[in-house]
């Protein structure tokens, strides 16, 4: 919302497909969710070759005889009585209605529509509206985090904190984020119709935004006094790892003595642009592992060489999820960095999609995935090491004084 509407990041999305290879390449074999939020949590791609062998044997144990029989009728009943048009197509609502049936907001059924959709990669650049989203796992409320300035959402007039209560005239709460996200972006130079609602004055917005191509800044950078370096970082996409590096340079060069990593409200995205960047900063060891129900998983380890060799601090809120919550976990597991703010947003598992075959989808959530120290934050999140919270009727920015002040301690 770029996920990020990758969150769509309405640029990173809630999910984006990662595979591992070359630093910053973004290849890979996870996917993070986002955001974008969210949520935001890591995703491994199983493509299933051809199609299912047909044995269904076993389709007694899904749908019983007394089931089907009042399906029929439910059938019979709608053909006989039902208002509107019946040209739907009622074998995917079949599918869909037995995944939804497990109450998990992250096992979803998707169309073959929807899975290529999905499967768009998330490289910072994208046609959309400039809206980075979120959405309350509970609830199923989509929020905005973020309106990229000067993109056509924040010139559309939409506001952090605003809803997403409709996209084309349809209500999207409870919908799978990275489907959302889908419907929002678009053809460059097309159209998109949303209703946000503003929580602050209790009014339904609509607007029709001008979908273009949007290229995310990622990271931001400034000297701030006394040799304070500040790098702010939105998402993470392909282009992150690349853009940190260079801010990271730059802020070495000008004689940077302590750094400060702002994640507040960066809701994810691709896992191996967050581990490429711990890389850089952690010593050799477990940047972050996962295990599945049988106690299997993976391990992704940073090497020995490590750039950072200045005091640092990780702002952080209750927006930071997923790869920013495996960002901040590997950093206060080793000591490498003292954490500010509120209580990050706490998603810490695993969805693996796995293709049928038919050009449709299923993501499953497998496993959990674990701090360097043994750590699964999912449904807890974070606890900051120094907790400031952002009083709006305050001027300025609390948490970044906090922060700068924790910092010159730790420099002195």
């Amino acid at each position: 919302m770029g996920n990020t509407e990758n969150n769509e990041n309405v640029g990173n999305t809630e999910e984006t497909i990662v595979v591992t290879g070359k630093k910053g390449s973004g290849r890979g074999l996870f996917l993070l969710l986002g955001m974008i939020i969210g949520a935001a949590a890591a995703v491994i791609i199983m493509a299933v070759a051809g199609r299912a062998s047909g044995n269904v044997s076993g389709i007694s144990s899904v749908i019983s005889d007394e089931t089907a029989e009042k399906l029929v009728k439910i059938r019979n009943k709608i053909n006989s009585y039902y208002l509107f048009d019946r040209d739907v197509d009622t074998q995917e609502g079949i599918l869909k209605g037995y995944v939804d049936s497990f109450g998990d907001p992250y096992t979803v059924y998707y169309t073959e529509d929807e899975y290529a959709s999905l499967m768009e990669s998330t490289s910072g650049v994208y046609c959309g509206i400039g809206v980075v989203v979120t959405q309350n796992a509970s609830t199923g409320v989509i929020s905005v985090v973020r309106p990229y300035v000067n993109a056509p959402g924040w010139e559309a007039g939409m506001q952090a904190d605003d809803i997403l209560y409709k996209v084309e005239g349809e209500e999207v709460t409870g919908q799978d984020l990275s489907l959302v996200v889908t419907k929002i972006k678009g053809d460059e130079g097309t159209s998109v119709a949303i209703t946000i609602y503003r929580p602050s004055t209790g009014e339904y917005i609509d607007m029709t935004v001008t979908r273009r191509k949007i290229e995310i800044e990622t990271i931001a950078h400034e000297m701030k006094e006394n040799n304070i370096g500040y790098i702010e970082m939105t998402s993470f996409d392909d282009v992150t790892y690349h853009q940190f590096m260079e801010a990271f340079n730059d802020l070495k060069d000008q004689g940077m003595q302590g750094l400060i990593v702002d994640i507040r409200d960066n809701g994810g995205g691709l896992l191996t642009s967050v581990c490429d960047i711990l890389d850089e900063l952690l010593p050799a060891g477990i940047i972050t592992y996962t295990e599945d129900r049988d106690g299997k998983g993976d391990k992704i380890y940073s090497d020995a060489a490590c750039v950072l060799d200045v005091p640092m601090v990780v702002l952080v809120n209750g927006n930071s999820a997923s790869a920013s919550e495996i960002f901040t976990g590997a950093l206060q597991d080793y000591g490498k960095a003292t954490i500010v703010g509120t209580q990050t947003f706490g998603k810490g598992i695993v969805q693996s999609i796995m293709a049928l075959g038919d050009g449709s989808a299923i993501k499953i959530t497998t496993s959990r995935y674990y701090t360097p120290n043994g750590v699964c934050i999912h449904g807890v999140g974070i606890t900051p090491d120094v907790i400031v919270e952002n009083d709006t009727e305050l001027e300025g920015d609390e948490q970044l004084k906090r922060a700068i002040e924790v910092l010159q301690d730790m420099m002195k």
